[in-house]
């Protein structure tokens, strides 16, 4: 018994408007994951479950770097709701009310918003074809696809489609069609989105490397973007996704997120597990 309790690993649930994540602090341990064991812990039959899998290292230059897997295995420079829900938690442990975060996004600050909200500033949007990336150079405002949606990167690659009504989208079915377009080397997240009052938006998400989902930061960040660019709102507004409200703020310094985050519980995955999915 003892030698599985030494050698389980520590996790963290957590979920910023229904976006889930498992966070794994390594900040005074090593943890190495295997493709294999990050889709197993995944699987929210035999598994845990999460939209995506966050690591927590330590940084000399920054008081965290943040390393974020998809669901399917894969990585992400970025993930705006995981940096969210993390940076609450160093808040909460540290007593600090401002935090500087790397990723493999670049550098990344966070802030306490007051009433239980954090806001992460998640950098300058990439807004040419070759910083999203596309396949090929284009305007990114609208894209030669069914619909003209409008490509932005933040970190990861996002295509934005406006709709009437974004409730009435096939989410499923155009999500991973669009996932897979030729034109997204990497394959891309996937927003539609409506405008439903003065600088209020509804958006719903289909995540690269994952599915539909119930919010995602990134996501957000590149609607709220995309819908500036095309003059449908102001530079701050608000979202309205499956999981709740998240507020935008694009700013000469970067676009700025806001929301509510969840610690749920801590718990650990075993030595039989963890052996099992290796």
């Amino acid at each position: 018994m003892e030698q599985n309790r030494q050698t389980a690993l520590p996790f963290m649930k957590m979920h910023g408007l229904g976006n889930d994540f498992v966070v794994v602090d390594a900040r005074t341990r090593a943890v190495p994951l295997s493709a294999a064991l990050v889709i197993a812990i995944a699987d929210r039959r035999k598994g845990v479950g999460y939209d995506q899998l966050a690591v927590i290292e330590a940084s000399d230059n920054a008081d965290a770097h943040l390393v974020f897997y998809n669901a399917d295995g894969s990585t992400s420079a970025a993930c705006g709701n995981a940096t969210r829900c993390i940076a609450r938690h160093i808040m909460d442990e540290t007593g600090k009310t401002e935090l500087h975060l790397t990723t493999d996004r670049g550098d990344l600050y966070a802030r306490d918003a007051g009433d239980g909200l954090t806001s992460v500033n998640m950098g300058q949007p990439q807004l040419t074809w070759d910083e999203v990336p596309l396949a090929q150079a284009m305007d990114t405002l609208e894209l030669p696809i069914e619909g003209t949606p409008t490509a932005t990167g933040m970190g990861n690659p996002h295509c934005t489609f406006f709709v009437e009504d974004a409730e009435a989208v096939d989410l499923e079915a155009r999500g991973a069609a669009t996932e897979h377009h030729p034109l997204y080397p990497e394959r891309t997240n996937v927003q539609f989105a409506s405008v439903i009052g003065k600088d209020h938006l509804r958006m719903r998400v289909w995540e690269r490397g994952v599915g539909v989902t119930l919010a995602s930061g990134s996501s957000s960040c590149a609607t709220a973007v995309a819908a500036a660019r095309r003059g449908l709102i102001g530079r701050k507004v608000q979202i309205e996704l499956d999981g709740g409200t998240i507020w935008i703020d694009w700013r000469e310094d970067g676009v700025w997120m806001t929301g509510a985050t969840m610690h749920v519980f801590t718990a650990e995955l075993t030595a039989q597990f963890l052996e099992a999915a290796s």
